[in-house]
């Protein structure tokens, strides 16, 4: 059970929030619209498909656990997760993993 307070007129849960966005790539939620039948639109947020996963890295020998989207584990899969940490350093992303 998480901790709580009131502070004024709120209820403050202490949940650990984590933001929606990829680690590795960026991807963060986009906003749109839904548009209905009759072409009222209203507004809405496209939210990026996250997993969390724990990567294997056999060059350092570690396990490193990201929040990565769906589409960016193809790539990983593709590349290999060692050659694609050194790829998103190379373009100037912060992986905030140690590598050789």
């Amino acid at each position: 059970m998480p901790a709580c307070r009131l502070a004024g007129s709120l209820l403050i849960f202490n949940y650990k929030i984590m933001s929606r966005v990829c680690q590795l790539t960026g991807k963060r939620p986009i906003s749109g619209n839904n548009v209905s039948h009759s072409k009222r639109r209203t507004k809405r947020r496209f939210l990026p498909n996250l997993i969390k996963k724990n990567f294997f890295v056999p060059e350092t020998g570690q396990t490193v656990t990201l929040k990565v989207a769906t589409s960016t584990l193809r790539t990983i899969n593709k590349l290999g997760v060692y050659e694609y940490l050194k790829q998103q350093e190379r373009k100037g992303f912060k992986t905030g993993i140690k590598l050789k």
